[in-house]
């Protein structure tokens, strides 16, 4: 919980009177009581990091607020082991309540452990596989992988992590048995699987075993003379933390793949990420700069290419989607709202996921713009997704938003929604 501030209050209190502005017209200003502000600027309560954004942004304090509102972790999320991809076994646990799991053991601890007293089987048959069997597995594969992540938009990440780390086993167990030129393949269509895996995980909420995933994927793609999946491995690590609001390490980590050796794609999702760590900070400039420079490699990006397309597939727009969720971190909702209308509107129907992920951001920009009746509206058609998806980094939104509305306890769609979002913002995605 945030703690008060005297630093906070008197910084506040020095730049609303430089400004010209009472407590009632930064209160209309930012959509919080003039009460509650008169407590932040005394020290008497904590500023949220939400309010902390409103007030630097209608102040025009370029990040000074928010800096001493929201510190850094000091800490980069810790690369998983590398080097030990081949010497694991993959003991996967399904059991008929709906709750299984996955784990990697080195080979000495499934033995001591007895686990190779249940079933196995051996793979590798009498010779190596035909060239037309591993074509076939390839354009096999593929196909699924794109019908896998059409059904990631509509289900929970449970219910496609077994087969999805099955069929990233399979790719790999059968590279070992390929041509060189199939084995290339082969390992580079798993290595897509296995990052997909992680972004799964991690909306589980799971942040290390979503990133001992992008790791194993980085390997995968190594090993079949793709070393430029390591740098969008910098991109899902500042992924995590962003969502642990560090703005200093998101933007250190982004700029770390933006290295001129890597595909401009991997570059342009870089540069995306970097704008999402400067708008935590409130920079609004950096915020744009970066954005510019992601579309730029973005459309520079080869589409030709019969690999699967790393990052998101189901954008129009991806870097006009971010510009609305920066808005929102930059303190400017009412922009942010507008920018997100004219986003979703490109999305097709059947990306429920990436519907509900960027439409609670959009309540969320309307209700801290002080449009409670159009947040609310905005927001309930979502809720049965919300449930359906199961997504820790949406619950993330929802929790705020669930904040902003409980400031308007009086209003009547407020209480109405309640009780539904109370439930939602606890629900266990694990």
């Amino acid at each position: 919980m945030p703690q008060p501030s005297n630093g906070f209050g008197e910084e506040l209190r020095k730049r609303r009177l430089a400004a010209g502005l009472s407590l009632t017209s930064l209160s209309a200003a930012v959509h919080y009581s003039k009460a509650q502000l008169s407590k932040v600027e005394r020290g008497i309560k904590a500023p949220s990091r939400d309010l902390a954004r409103l007030c630097d942004a209608a102040l025009g304090a370029d990040g000074g607020l928010i800096a001493l509102v929201i510190g850094t972790t000091g800490d980069t999320p810790s690369e998983p082991a590398t080097g030990r991809f081949n010497q694991e076994d993959w003991i996967m646990r399904l059991s008929p309540d709906s709750r299984s799991g996955f784990q990697p053991v080195g080979r000495r601890e499934v033995m001591s452990a007895g686990v190779a007293s249940l079933m196995t089987w051996r793979s590798d048959g009498p010779g190596p596989v035909s060239p037309a069997a591993g074509a076939a597995m390839l354009e096999t594969s593929r196909s699924l992988f794109t019908h896998y992540r059409r059904l990631g938009q509509t289900v929970e990440p449970g219910l496609l992590l077994p087969v999805l780390i099955a069929q990233t086993h399979t790719l790999r167990e059968l590279s070992a048995q390929s041509d060189a030129t199939t084995r290339g393949q082969l390992l580079a269509l798993g290595s897509r699987y296995a990052e997909y895996v992680g972004w799964l995980v991690q909306e589980t909420g799971d942040e290390r075993a979503a990133l001992w995933w992008t790791q194993r994927a980085v390997e995968l793609a190594a090993a079949g003379g793709d070393q430029a999946l390591a740098g969008y491995a910098l991109v899902r690590r500042a992924l995590v933390t962003l969502y642990r609001d560090d703005a200093q390490q998101t933007v250190a980590l982004a700029r770390r793949a933006q290295s001129g050796a890597l595909p401009p794609r991997i570059r342009g999702l870089a540069a995306q990420r970097e704008a999402q760590g400067h708008a935590l900070a409130g920079d609004h400039s950096a915020c744009l700069s970066a954005l510019d420079r992601a579309r730029i490699f973005l459309n520079r990006s080869d589409s030709g290419s019969d690999e699967p397309v790393i990052g998101t597939m189901h954008l129009p727009d991806p870097v006009g989607m971010v510009t609305g969720w920066c808005l929102v971190d930059l303190g400017r909702p009412r922009e942010a709202g507008a920018e997100l209308d004219r986003q979703l509107a490109l999305v097709g129907d059947d990306a429920v996921r990436t519907h509900v992920r960027y439409g609670v951001r959009r309540a969320l920009a309307y209700a801290s713009a002080g449009e409670i009746d159009h947040a609310c509206a905005l927001v309930t058609p979502l809720l049965d997704s919300v449930e359906t998806v199961r997504s820790a980094t949406v619950t993330t939104d929802l929790r705020r938003l669930a904040r902003v509305l409980a400031r308007h306890p009086d209003h009547p769609e407020v209480r109405r929604l309640g009780p539904r979002m109370g439930t939602l913002t606890r629900l266990s995605t694990t």
